[in-house]
């Protein structure tokens, strides 16, 4: 089974999108780091269990040779909420029941943080994103467990894709979280609601 792990918000700098989301819901983004790997850096905000990262190419690092995760790499316009990220113990036994290109394993780590991912070869998962990539963290340290209390908790995450059905069946024993809704729509659009300290607020 999978668990809800984290959201991700790109932007084109990280500058740019913590500006964007600590507007969006009213609180202050702490903590992050580089990812040497993926030439990127982020700043997250804790939601209890849960946590959101911005996430930008880091400008001082060197490119990589290879897609960066997320599709960054052809990722324009406003920092908005692209991506959402499920935890699993055994990556490789629930890659064998994910659609195909959600990747493979890549050990990565930040700082004390160890952890393995599933990166697509193309940096682009299945259904435009829609689908989650997979992490499996390695010991007991969380990003989440180590952030401060800004009060901020998820209470909704709407996914629309034309795909929707085929995704909700992707998903359907996979995963079991009410506040994951998927819905049709034109095209694959991310939007979460979240309660904060100054009432409801929304990201897209």
């Amino acid at each position: 089974m999978l668990t809800f792990d984290h959201l991700a918000v790109t932007s084109a700098t990280l500058a740019e999108g913590v500006e964007a989301v600590e507007a969006a819901l009213g609180v202050a983004l702490a903590g992050g780091g580089q990812h040497p790997h993926m030439a990127t850096h982020n700043r997250l905000l804790g939601l209890g269990e849960l946590y959101l990262e911005v996430i930008a190419v880091d400008p001082d690092a060197p490119t990589p040779l290879w897609p960066r995760w997320f599709d960054m790499d052809r990722f324009s316009g406003p920092a908005r909420l692209t991506n959402w990220v499920a935890a699993c113990e055994d990556i490789e036994a629930e890659l064998a029941l994910s659609p195909a290109g959600v990747g493979e394993p890549v050990a990565l780590q930040r700082g004390d943080y160890r952890w393995q991912m599933a990166i697509p070869a193309d940096g682009c998962l299945p259904f435009d994103g829609g689908f989650p990539a997979l992490i499996a963290w390695e010991g007991a340290l969380h990003p989440a467990r180590a952030l401060p209390d800004a009060g901020v908790r998820l209470t909704r995450l709407e996914i629309a894709h034309p795909g929707a059905d085929a995704l909700a069946d992707a998903l359907a024993t996979r995963i079991a979280d009410p506040r994951v809704v998927i819905v049709q729509g034109p095209r694959k659009a991310m939007r979460a609601t979240f309660s904060t300290p100054h009432g409801a607020r929304v990201l897209t």
